[in-house]
């Protein structure tokens, strides 16, 4: 059965994880959960006590891009389970599992043009604390089950829908009505009920909102 904890005890947990080499913690939440804010907060903690020990690896680093997602009709559902790159996303998480390399380049999303930006970013050797964060990560179902071997501690970020609601509102508001809805009721919001419903059975639960 999880365990609800705030982010003190996550903090605490994660820390004592990574003492003795690369522990891999993976936060995983449904879009405007608050997950990517709740890994920076967690890395920023660590960092604090021992500069440099810790890092966050995000998933969305693994969108497909426009140019794969158009021809196969999936341009509207980006954000989506299909719109992703699993299988290169597990394969970088073994690698950084295993740790046998002085550094490792991994893909960032920039969300301001909808683009994953190639070796954005660099986890050296020294990060003993990694945080995986992303939507789909703890999913039991496909190739996003293989990525489970790969975690040491799991944690499934819990906010009611009526305040993802809220705040999927803000960060779409600029779109067009028709776009807005779309995005709104045919995208992110299933998508955050598949997290809830789908994802297999959380070590920790952390709840917000």
């Amino acid at each position: 059965m999880s365990k609800d904890i705030n982010i003190k005890e996550l903090v605490d947990i994660v820390r004592a994880r990574g003492a003795n080499g690369r522990s891999i913690t993976a936060i995983a939440g449904a879009p405007g959960s608050g997950k990517s804010t709740l890994a920076e907060q967690v890395v920023e903690a660590l960092n604090a006590m021992e500069p440099g020990s810790a890092a966050v690896f995000p998933m969305d680093g693994y969108h497909l891009d426009d140019l794969v997602l158009v021809p196969r009709g999936l341009r509207p559902r980006k954000g989506a389970p299909q719109t992703f790159d699993v299988a290169g996303f597990s394969h970088v998480l073994g690698r950084l599992k295993q740790n046998r390399e002085r550094e490792i380049a991994v893909p960032v999303f920039d969300r301001s043009i909808e683009i994953a930006r190639a070796g954005g970013r660099l986890i050296p050797q020294t990060v003993r604390h990694l945080i995986v964060e992303g939507n789909y990560i703890l999913l039991g179902s496909g190739d996003w089950s293989d990525l489970h071997r790969h975690y040491d501690t799991t944690v499934l970020l819990v906010v009611s829908e009526e305040e993802l609601r809220r705040r999927l509102s803000e960060r779409w508001k600029d779109l067009a009505p028709a776009d807005f809805a779309f995005k709104m009721e045919e995208n992110d919001l299933p998508n955050g009920r598949l997290v809830m419903t789908g994802s297999v059975e959380p070590e920790f639960v952390l709840r917000q909102g």
